[in-house]
């Protein structure tokens, strides 16, 4: 907190109001002094009376006027803490007085050290903390992680398509933990991101649609086979189309925002030690879609 300064006879008051608030547009390292302390108070003038100030100086106001400033920054320290303007020893000291009893004049009043005094007596100058490097700096983000998956059967179903291969849920999880990491999100363990036959039995119903439409029966539960065939298995995020792999699915996940809520959820930064991601891909489907022709699911759950 910095104090005012009280000297000569018509220099009553000097209001310098301290915040805790550093300014957005500040976002380098402040220079240190010897020793690692945060340099000096960065300095921001405020003007109540719309009067700009070309530069920002602190502003010595004479006696009569420090009432109507004090009102004046009522709107700018309202609910902050705010020392009393004294010389140390808990009261304002009295200005000189000459032997009429008048005060002496501003004009032959030394003014303060290392201040400028102006003619703009409606600004006020709050003194603002210089920012330590520790609010400055970057959160530390988490580093990639190794291991594997357990792998998946390569299962097919019963009219033929090919079901979650190893390499599938392999390269799934390596670019969902890289979106992760990327993205200063901690990666979930290799050994929590699974296979999932729920979700790959209701792919294998999609796929094996007899429509040549691909589109028919494809998306969440309520969906509607052109055969009438209810539905069977579980939910999850879905992507389908030809080409795509585990880690191309995982980055459409990513791109789009509505999914990336769902199955990355960026809200959550703590421990992934209980989080699991399930998995599942087919390729290929019936009559004649070819095994290049992929749909994949995926799902955030509690493990």
């Amino acid at each position: 907190m910095l104090r005012s300064v009280f000297s000569g006879a018509a220099i009553a008051a000097v209001i310098i109001v301290a915040i805790p608030a550093i300014p957005a547009a500040i976002t380098a390292t402040p220079s240190t002094a010897p020793g690692g302390a945060p340099s000096a108070s960065l300095i921001e003038a405020v003007s109540p009376a719309s009067v700009p100030s070309p530069t920002p100086s602190p502003t010595v106001l004479d006696a009569e006027d420090a009432p109507a400033a004090v009102a004046s920054t009522e709107d700018v320290t309202q609910d902050e803490p705010r020392e009393d303007a004294t010389d140390g020893a808990g009261s304002a000291p009295e200005p000189e007085r000459t032997s009429s009893g008048g005060a002496t004049s501003s004009a032959s009043a030394p003014a303060p050290a290392n201040r400028t005094v102006t003619e703009e007596s409606d600004v006020v100058y709050r003194a603002l903390p210089a920012p330590l490097p520790s609010e400055l700096a970057t959160p530390a983000c988490s580093a990639p992680i190794s291991g594997s998956t357990a792998g998946a059967p390569s299962a097919t179903s019963a009219l033929g398509v090919a079901g979650t291969t190893s390499d599938d849920l392999a390269s799934f999880a390596a670019r969902y933990n890289e979106i992760r990491v990327a993205n200063c999100l901690p990666p979930v363990p290799f050994g929590n991101i699974r296979y999932d036959s729920c979700m790959e039995q209701r792919l294998f119903w999609m796929a094996e649609d007899p429509s040549t439409d691909p589109m028919s029966a494809w998306g969440h539960i309520g969906s509607q086979r052109s055969d009438g065939v209810p539905s069977v298995g579980c939910d999850g995020n879905l992507a389908g189309g030809s080409g795509n792999t585990g880690s191309t699915v995982a980055q459409k996940w990513w791109d789009s925002s509505g999914h990336r809520a769902s199955l990355y959820k960026p809200g959550n930064t703590g421990s992934m030690a209980g989080t699991c991601i399930l998995f599942a891909m087919t390729h290929g489907g019936v009559p004649n879609e070819p095994y290049s022709f992929t749909r994949a699911a995926a799902r955030w759950v509690s493990c």
